[in-house]
């Protein structure tokens, strides 16, 4: 009896092995859109659930269709992604409706997307208490965000492109071709939907693809894996700089007066914190230019800046007031926050609290 397709075959080992740390009864949403690569990741979810199941496991496996409304067309679209996930045997099957939200995001139609579908997918997993989210990025499309990062002139963190875990959220796919996941739903006889927004070039995405496809014309066959393995190197270095980063904070902070003090955290942005960072300004001094500007990065978010409104620009004007201090005033940076140099600290807080805290420090 033969085997299944290399291309079936491959997705589902992906599959089994960001399934392996899972919990018994654990549930796992698969993100599904309709199209090859997530189509060909729930054909894996459902096959690895079921084996699992035959061995003893009681993992579940559902579905999120996610609806953008970018098109009359889309709610056919994802009822008809929703009733293949239900044909493949996964369960609960849902699909959420992000339109509204994606007209009212910021930041031109791929962030509002991207924004409302992350949003739409953590309110799922939250309220059926899933473990885990499998996107179905491949490596394709991790070649493509490190291209897309060297276009915009990103540091090492963008360049590493998406994490194959980060949070609930897990990519299976990440080491695999496109092409795979194509000859996966040719052989399990999925038909997948071919979204137009991926070659249409009022995107940056499509944009993007386009160029990859360019390349590997002018530069030879292996552009996007050599990309994906790029992205994996800076990923490393990335987590150390961080980790490097973290460290140095922790030990620069320093109080201030009354104003609450944030010791911001490198490696973990996201967490909410105090929006005021007092800092030592010699112990920042003393690190090496690539730690301390990363440092000086995560304080600022920490602050209260909008980290897509941060940019290298802002970073090197703060770093100057901590390595060129030649009695400069402050600076005024995105999300009404200022950063000044008194007593040889480095305060960094919105404007509401500038006043507080001059009060605290003079030099």
């Amino acid at each position: 009896m033969s085997g299944p397709d290399p291309a079936v075959a491959a997705v589902r080992q992906a599959v089994r092995a960001q399934l392996a740390d899972l919990p018994d009864g654990a549930l796992v949403l698969v993100a599904c859109s309709g199209g090859p690569d997530s189509l060909a990741l729930a054909a894996g979810a459902a096959f690895e659930v079921g084996r699992a199941a035959d061995r003893g496991r009681g993992l579940r496996a559902g579905a999120v269709v996610v609806d953008h409304g970018w098109h009359p067309g889309s709610a056919s679209v994802a009822a008809r992604a929703a009733l293949a996930c239900r044909g493949l045997g996964l369960d609960p099957v849902e699909v959420a409706d992000a339109g509204e939200a994606v007209r009212a995001g910021g930041g031109g139609p791929e962030a509002a997307a991207r924004s409302a579908r992350y949003a739409a997918l953590d309110e799922a997993a939250e309220r059926l208490d899933a473990v885990a989210v499998l996107l179905g990025h491949t490596l394709d499309d991790q070649a493509e965000t490190v291209l897309l990062g060297l276009a915009r002139g990103s540091g090492a963190r963008s360049l590493a492109g998406m994490a194959a875990r980060r949070g609930r959220y897990r990519r299976p796919l990440l080491d695999l071709p496109r092409s795979t996941t194509v000859a996966a739903c040719a052989s399990e006889g999925l038909e997948p939907w071919t979204d137009p927004a991926n070659a249409d070039p009022a995107y940056a995405r499509a944009r993007v693809r386009a160029a990859m496809d360019d390349l590997g014309l002018a530069l030879g066959p292996g552009l996007a894996p050599a990309l994906a393995r790029t992205a994996a190197q800076l990923a490393e270095d990335a987590d150390a700089l961080d980790a490097y980063a973290a460290a140095l904070l922790a030990t620069a902070a320093r109080p201030a007066g009354n104003a609450d003090v944030a010791s911001p955290d490198a490696a973990n942005p996201d967490v909410e914190r105090p929006d005021a960072v007092t800092l030592d300004v010699a112990t920042l001094a003393g690190a090496p230019a690539a730690v301390r500007r990363r440092a000086l990065l995560s304080a600022l978010r920490a602050a209260g800046c909008p980290a897509g409104a941060l940019g290298r620009r802002h970073v090197l004007a703060v770093d100057a007031l901590v390595v060129a201090w030649r009695g400069q005033g402050p600076v005024h940076l995105p999300g009404a926050v200022v950063a000044t140099r008194d007593c040889g600290r480095l305060a960094v807080a919105r404007t509401d609290r500038a006043s507080t805290r001059a009060d605290d420090t003079r030099e």
